[in-house]
């Protein structure tokens, strides 16, 4: 018996797939259980191969893995597309009825379990409920107590009423009940639960969750795979505390109002994907010259154009980083981990707030939409710390007058960051705009007020960079000669990888959550006999910084399939480098 449980149910996109996946996934977490999901679904509303994968244990789990050992397949597509994680014993549910399944061959070694999915959902209630049919029949299988399930059925269908609800649970146990009375079968799964009470939420969630915590009031955005989950989390919860949501009718006007939000001295924000990011720099010049503090969540997808826009990847970093014409200020934060999401996101809004200035928050595909379970003292609300920075008010903004009592409120200090006046404030009335300007935001074509702003905005920058605490995750063996370096959400399955490799090959992992600026990593580097930079994208943009930052050559693991990195597969690979050294040494 496995110590985890590994879970999926696949079908047709509108299916009903990833509904089906949280309630199991709910319910599991309810019953004390850790639970980490993947999905993988089509481009499309209708029509195309759609999955949600439960990985759960007792114990955290924190990537997917190569092994699949309950599979609901509603359709026969999704037996093919798994195959090869199906395994000896393996568990496969499916509508024997259904005639498309009907001449369905499951594999002599693993164990077919043809259930009339549809017909008792019609006898339940009705067809809609094929999928709480399955679910029933999976709780069988795996051991795990029906009445886990009536939780999460609630919430999902309490909204429809309380004989959608009864339906529910009943189709439920009628498909457990079938599966009790129709099979004399000992199935190895046991699903122990716990008194353990965890919170479950994806990356986007936790964006939003860190949003509401720091104070953003104002969110303005616009629909885009994967990041859309942003927006929907802060709707109905933000104006709880006096905040709104607007969805504007493109990125370009999105990111603008976000802007105008915090000129007026909201804490604001957008979220969007790749192709928005494209169409919101020309603004996010204007945000870094008028030192508007604006956080800019890029949730990234597989690119360019319009690409695969529900796969992995991570190939946006040269954007983010390069983005726009002239020499815009900006910094970059990428948490690795969907808890970080949040906490990141609350250090995105203080970062933005004290240097004045823009933050790219980014996350790819698989942090956003994978849901984790976490303790809630994972999320103290009372230990969020909000730095607003250089603030002044009625009494201190005197020392920021020129001689005609004017404001200057890009004025040239000694660290770069200027004072910052919020509307109303007596004699902080001031203009900045877009055009190169003076310290009173008035535009201007001198030189050396044009070198001084420059200079100025240069240095806020490099006191950012010694202040704060660029700092990085660590992992493994503090002295093991293989060093892996990796940022985003790839961390949890190195975490996987090196744990697999354990007492064969020592590691030590670094997972980096600050691109710009970020930490210096040349002295574990040329500490390490293998230098190894793991990340989603073809080109290495990561590895590229950091050949550039160290002088030095790395060895480089990319994945741009649009599937995330598995902690089997990446164990593999980075054995494979390491003997690849060797072979050439």
């Amino acid at each position: 018996m496995h110590e985890d449980l590994n879970w999926a149910i696949g079908g047709e996109a509108g299916d009903g797939i990833d509904s089906t996946g949280k309630i199991f996934a709910r319910a599991l977490s309810r019953a004390g259980r850790h639970v980490y999901t993947s999905k993988d679904f089509a481009s499309r509303i209708r029509g195309g191969y759609t999955a949600y994968k439960v990985r759960t244990a007792v114990d955290t789990v924190e990537s997917v893995v190569d092994r699949l050992d309950i599979l609901i397949a509603l359709t026969e597509r999704t037996i093919e597309e798994n195959l090869d994680e199906l395994h000896e014993g393996s568990v496969i549910i499916y509508d024997g009825e259904q005639t498309t399944m009907q001449d369905v061959e499951i594999p002599g070694e693993m164990v077919g379990l043809p259930v009339p999915i549809k017909d008792l959902a019609v006898e339940a209630g009705g067809a809609i409920m094929r999928n709480v049919v399955a679910l029933g029949a999976a709780c069988e299988v795996a051991n795990f107590p029906i009445e886990n399930l009536d939780e999460a059925l609630e919430k999902r269908f309490g909204g429809k009423g309380q004989a959608i609800v009864e339906n529910n649970k009943e189709a439920a146990r009628m498909g457990r009940d079938y599966v009790q009375d129709n099979y004399d079968h000992d199935f190895e799964y046991d699903l122990e639960t716990t008194d353990n009470d965890y919170v479950l939420l994806n990356g986007d969630e936790a964006i939003g969750m860190g949003a509401i915590a720091a104070g953003c009031r104002f969110y303005a955005g616009y629909p885009i795979t994967p990041a859309t989950d942003v927006m929907e989390y802060l709707t109905g919860r933000i104006e709880q505390y006096g905040g709104a949501v607007v969805q504007a009718e493109d990125e370009l006007a999105a990111v603008n109002m976000a802007l105008g939000a915090a000129r007026a001295g909201a804490r604001s924000m957008t979220a969007t994907s790749g192709p928005g990011i494209d169409l919101m720099t020309e603004t996010f010049g204007l945000v870094a010259t008028t030192e508007t503090p604006l956080v800019i969540a890029n949730i990234m997808r597989s690119g360019p154009s319009t690409g695969m826009p529900t796969k992995q990847e991570q190939g946006d970093l040269n954007q983010m980083l390069y983005g726009g014409h002239g020499e815009v200020h900006r910094m970059v934060v990428a948490p690795t981990t969907v808890a970080e999401c949040f906490h990141k996101t609350i250090e995105a809004f203080n970062l933005a707030e004290k240097y004045q200035i823009p933050v790219y928050l980014t996350a790819d595909l698989s942090l956003a939409v994978t849901e984790q379970t976490y303790a809630p003292e994972e999320f103290d609300m009372d230990a969020v710390e909000i730095e607003r920075g250089n603030v002044v008010d009625e009494e201190s903004v005197d020392e920021w007058l020129d001689d005609k009592g004017r404001f200057r409120a890009h004025a040239a200090t000694d660290d770069g960051i200027s004072p910052r006046a919020f509307p109303g404030t007596i004699d902080g009335a001031h203009m900045t705009t877009g055009l190169e300007h003076d310290e009173l935001g008035r535009r201007t074509e001198e030189e050396e007020v044009r070198v001084e702003q420059v200079q100025k905005r240069e240095r806020k920058v490099e006191t950012a960079e010694e202040r704060e605490n660029w700092d990085y995750r660590e992992f493994g063996d503090p002295d093991a000669e293989t060093l892996v370096i990796s940022w985003g959400s790839n961390e949890g399955a190195i975490r996987e990888a090196i744990s697999q490799l354990e007492g064969e090959l020592p590691v030590r992992f670094i997972s980096v959550p600050y691109m710009f600026p970020r930490p210096d990593l040349s002295e574990a580097i040329e500490a390490a006999e293998d230098a190894i930079v793991v990340e989603c994208n073809a080109w290495g943009q990561f590895a590229d910084l950091i050949e550039h930052d160290a002088l030095t050559r790395v060895q480089r693991i990319n994945k741009y399939t649009g599937v995330r990195f598995k902690a089997d597969e990446l164990a593999g690979k980075i054995r494979d480098a390491v003997e690849k050294t060797e072979a050439t040494a």
